[in-house]
């Protein structure tokens, strides 16, 4: 049995003072444009993972709305060998706070406008949140 390791994030999304929907994107140490996500802590249900994440990289207190998906993968541990890895996403909608970087793990965060955030993804994102993030664009009612 490979060892599992789960982890949790989500699209994050709120309506800017413009009344338009704006997409929070993070730009990780590495300088790709990624979501929110991190390691499940013991006693943490998944959905309290995603949300506690969220508030620790990105200084907002999120509200899960609904799933999005589960990416599943195995990667190489030096120590522990082949782990399987689990990273589930939801749709959360940003309900305070205030847009701070968690600068240990990350190099910025930003609202983006739906079309700005689909592009920045295609550019500079990972391959495997394409359909995450599609798909939560698209439980906003908006297709790209």
């Amino acid at each position: 049995m490979n060892k599992k390791e789960i982890s949790a994030g989500g699209v994050v999304y709120r309506t800017g003072e413009d009344g338009q929907l704006q997409i929070q994107l993070i730009m990780d140490r590495y300088g790709k444009m990624t979501l929110a996500k991190g390691k499940m802590e013991a006693g943490e249900t998944i959905e309290q993972t995603a949300l506690r994440e969220i508030l620790e990289e990105t200084g907002m207190v999120g509200r899960i709305v609904e799933p999005i998906d589960i990416i599943a993968y195995t990667y190489q541990h030096a120590e522990f060998g082949p782990v399987d890895k689990e990273v589930h996403y939801y749709l959360v909608e940003a309900e305070s706070g205030d847009l701070q970087p968690q600068i240990e793990e990350i190099k910025g965060v930003d609202w983006y406008t739906p079309a700005e955030a689909w592009s920045k993804q295609q550019q500079d994102g990972y391959d495997n949140n394409d359909d995450i993030l599609r798909t939560g664009l698209n439980k906003l009612g908006i297709n790209v």
